[in-house]
């Protein structure tokens, strides 16, 4: 790709020939507001908010779609540019629902961002018809307002490039509006709970379910012992919460914060993911030894696990039947941690901070009840917490760093690195390596399978075996793997599978980030490398080596795989409809 001689309001520029005006822009320090535009994604030139001026065009013309060429001379902030954004923000008013005050996204709304740049203010510019639409509540996860929606279509977007697409543009004209097909309820179409069309609508049409109001029912109930639990990446992204820089590690103060909430203990996820590490590598090397179904997938991602019920039923016997980590610790509180401290665990409340909404939809799963009451109660988002936090007036960035509690606190770098795509399979490989070659590892970091690239493959020898491993992130990416299953073609042993692009660092429950972040910074790598670095500094890497997953192993479970072990720990799924 060659590069071209441009302008930009005067300023002489030499960018790649090709390039969107939008992102020659940034080359000289100039944001060109957006609101429907996201990269690779959703590059359609709808909204009419980036409009600049270009010589010799006879109109405006759409900076995110409008390819630079030689001479091109480039006005981003003329009268006419402003006038003409300010109007569209005017038109796009005219049919919203306007209760800014109340809506989950009021401060990081997109559209009220701009409405401020611009000096659009409440009132009702161009008055006429209007539509109004009801709320669709019915999805375990997330709650669909149309009446905040812009048609912007980037949930539409998100949505087909996880491959899943189940929702889309209705009717036409000013009846347009974003549905499933048909105006079927989320909860009646094939939707993974994923909720990356959250995370990348830009107002308050998309939302998850609020579970806060039933933790804070529970924490002041007398009667219940309320236990929350905090998934890997949440250490490095509810910082951002709270105005800190991305890939902050909050960890300590994020335990300080659910203490003054008033939960009753404090635990970590990472020792789940570490019991899930070891009951995984158990479940790997029995099929490797005794012929049982290969390659074997991670079960630790419930979006993915829906969208495997729901596209490849035929597949189910490749997934491992381990309970994901938020199950996992549910289900030990409930049973060996009940039974230790003697507490009836029809009063324990467990309480899951999720990176995920699909672990909304896990929470209600069919199988997920060890000791006769649901493994956990209640799943919230980083978002949630995030609100919960401020809410009740804590002073987040001015906490002190306080620890875990024990023995449930305890965990491995193995378990860290979780929240990012490819660390569920080092960390497997960490154990299930010393486990077939009886030796000690030296080298713990497996390279091979970290990066936010789509899709990894590597093969290790290991006792004089090739085995055969791959990584997918995003559900499109997904796909193709399991149509190499499929087909027979895929020679792996073992597949680790995130819904989300990018791992749980990226997941539907995350902090909202503007999509100029979202469009132009490493947002996956950045929170991704915080996980790492963690890992790196943990005195014990290696699951199996965690001195409190032996003591639950010595005092309860006896050994990884045992009848007890799959009592607790083990599930089953169930094929689902491909459309309901």
């Amino acid at each position: 790709m060659g590069m071209v001689n441009i302008k930009i309001n005067g300023m002489p520029l030499s960018v790649p020939n090709g390039i969107s005006i939008l992102e020659a822009a940034r080359y000289v320090g100039i944001e060109i507001p957006t609101l429907c535009y996201l990269k690779e994604i959703n590059e359609i030139g709808a909204c009419r908010i980036c409009v600049v001026e270009v010589k010799g065009a006879k109109s405006l013309v759409t900076a995110c779609v409008y390819p630079v060429n030689e001479g091109m001379e480039i006005f981003t902030n003329t009268e006419k540019v402003r006038n003409s954004r300010k109007l569209t923000l005017e038109l796009i008013l005219s049919t919203h629902d306007r209760k800014c005050l109340s809506c989950v996204r009021s401060g990081s709304c997109e559209l009220q961002q701009l409405c401020k740049e611009f000096g659009v203010d409440n009132e009702t510019y161009f008055e006429g018809e209007n539509r109004h639409y009801d709320f669709d509540d019915s999805a375990a996860h997330m709650i669909r307002d149309n009446n905040k929606c812009i048609l912007c279509r980037r949930c539409v977007a998100a949505c087909d490039a996880q491959a899943v697409s189940v929702i889309g543009a209705n009717a036409r004209g000013f009846d347009t509006h974003i549905s499933s097909a048909f105006d079927k309820d989320l909860a009646n179409v094939s939707c993974i709970s994923c909720g990356q069309c959250i995370v990348n609508c830009p107002t308050g049409a998309l939302s998850e379910k609020d579970d806060s109001p039933k933790v804070l029912e529970a924490i002041n109930d007398p009667e219940k012992f309320v236990v929350v639990q905090t998934a890997p990446s949440i250490r490095v992204t509810l910082g951002e919460c709270f105005g800190m820089h991305l890939g902050t590690n909050v960890q300590g103060k994020m335990v300080a914060a659910l203490r003054r909430l008033g939960f009753d203990r404090v635990f970590d996820t990472d020792f789940a993911a570490d019991l899930t590490i070891v009951e995984e590598a158990n479940e790997l090397l029995e099929r490797i030894n005794n012929g049982g179904t290969l390659p074997m997938i991670t079960s630790c991602s419930p979006g993915w696990i829906k969208y495997c019920e729901h596209y490849y039923p035929e597949q189910l016997s490749h997934l491992s039947t381990c309970k994901s980590p938020q199950q996992m610790f549910g289900a030990t509180i409930k049973t060996w941690y009940a039974e230790k401290f003697g507490i009836d665990p029809s009063k324990i409340v467990v309480v899951g901070i999720m990176p995920c909404t699909a672990k909304k939809f896990e929470t209600m799963r069919d199988d997920q009840s060890a000791s006769g009451y649901p493994d956990v109660d209640i799943a919230l988002t980083t978002r949630e917490l995030g609100r919960m936090i401020e809410s009740a007036g804590i002073f987040f960035r001015h906490l002190p760093d306080e620890e875990f509690d024990n023995p449930l606190g305890d965990a491995t770098g193995a378990a860290v690195i979780f929240g990012t795509t490819g660390g569920v399979m080092e960390a497997a490989l960490r154990t299930a390596v010393e486990r077939l070659t009886g030796e000690t590892l030296k080298a713990l970091d497996f390279t091979d399978v970290r990066g936010t690239k789509g899709i990894k493959e590597a093969t290790y020898n290991v006792a004089g075996m090739d085995i055969k491993v791959c990584v997918a992130s995003g559900i499109a990416n997904a796909k193709k793997v399991m149509d190499k299953v499929k087909d027979g073609t895929s020679g792996y042993h073992f597949i680790e599978i995130m819904g989300c692009p990018g791992g749980c660092v990226n997941g539907g429950g995350q902090p909202i980030q503007h999509a100029v972040v979202r469009n132009f910074v490493d947002l996956r790598g950045i929170r991704a490398a915080a996980l790492y670095d963690a890992d790196k500094d943990c005195p014990v890497r290696k699951s199996h080596e965690n001195p409190a997953i032996k003591k639950v192993y010595e005092e309860f479970f006896g050994e990884p795989g045992s009848h007890k072990a799959h009592e607790v720990l083990h599930t089953s799924y169930v094929a689902r409809p491909k459309y309901q």
